[in-house]
């Protein structure tokens, strides 16, 4: 009885924390006027902070929790990143993106930060931020996403295709992939991830190779997807030429998503002499965050982090 009551006090401590920090941020629907759009208003949310300090030139970051493009953990990626960003001087937008869960996927997530990363631009000034100075975190699935818009962003605009003009450019200008998912290569991707990026009737786009799901009676779920489309949201078979500097964190012993597909955009990067960092990490395992754990503490990732940002120019 002693343990249900702790467990349902926890439950209910984390439900009012999260409530709590939420309330310290203005929501800003992405889509709350874009025709077509209402049906995802609510799933579609940028945590934007309350404060503003015009006339300055700030950096501002995009923080994308993981969860397997299912779900999002937004308390202790989200919300305890965007802490740390604040202590150290950069402006933090927490990206509720959506995902699986409500039933949305690709190319829902890129639209999303697409969408986040022009509103930001579009307001540099009412947020004191340099608007060339726009980076983006991802965790985990949220890696992905991140690398994606660094990938995709200056080659494919989501937001023309729903009818909302962009004067701005739709990429970071740096990103942060920790712990990510990379690949969607049968041996090392994560598949959780991907059934919940592509879903079951998914197509690949004209830009990049046309192709249909696999399907056949042993394949009713539609989870077998031909090679076209795994090779195309594998990001570490797409970095372009003028990709955006990158800073990679992960920990050989990851349970959860491979380590190996870091060491393939390390790979990449490398290759097409992309500026980047890859902060590797015996032990640590998956899904740390910002957490003031034993992991941050004994590692201090996040201050080799503000160091590489230092010099690349960004703080």
């Amino acid at each position: 009885m002693k343990k249900f009551s702790a467990l349902v006090f926890l439950a209910f401590a984390t439900i009012f924390c999260w409530a709590g920090e939420k309330s310290r941020y203005d929501r800003i629907y992405l889509w709350k006027d874009v025709k077509g759009m209402e049906y995802c208003l609510r799933d579609s949310v940028l945590y934007a902070p309350k404060y503003a300090e015009p006339g300055t030139k700030k950096t501002a970051v995009v923080i994308c929790p993981g969860g397997s493009y299912h779900h999002l953990g937004m308390p202790h990626e989200g919300f305890t990143s965007s802490a740390w960003f604040d202590s150290i001087g950069v402006v933090p937008f927490v990206l509720q993106y959506r995902v699986a869960y409500n039933c949305h996927h690709h190319p829902a997530m890129l639209e999303d930060i697409q969408m986040s990363i022009k509103y930001i631009r579009e307001n540099a000034n009412r947020y004191g931020i340099d608007p060339e100075k726009i980076g983006a975190i991802g965790f985990s699935a949220g890696g992905h996403l991140v690398t994606m818009s660094g990938v995709y962003g200056g080659q494919r605009n989501e937001l023309g295709k729903l009818g909302v003009s962009a004067q701005v450019s739709l990429r970071p200008n740096f990103v942060m992939p920790i712990y990510p998912v990379v690949s969607m290569q049968d041996d090392i991707g994560h598949k959780w991830s991907r059934i919940s990026l592509l879903g079951h009737q998914f197509k690949g786009s004209k830009e990049h190779g046309e192709g249909e799901k696999g399907f056949s009676p042993a394949n009713m779920w539609g989870h077998k997807y031909t090679q076209a489309i795994k090779d195309e949201y594998s990001m570490e078979l797409n970095i372009p030429d003028d990709m955006v500097p990158c800073y990679i964190v992960a920990c050989k012993d990851d349970p959860v998503v491979m380590f190996e597909n870091s060491v393939r955009l390390d790979r990449a990067l490398s290759e097409k002499n992309i500026p980047h960092e890859f902060a590797v990490y015996e032990k640590g395992g998956h899904g740390f965050g910002m957490k003031n754990e034993w992991f941050l503490q004994t590692t201090h990732w996040n201050e080799d982090l503000k160091k590489w940002m230092a010099e690349i120019g960004m703080l």
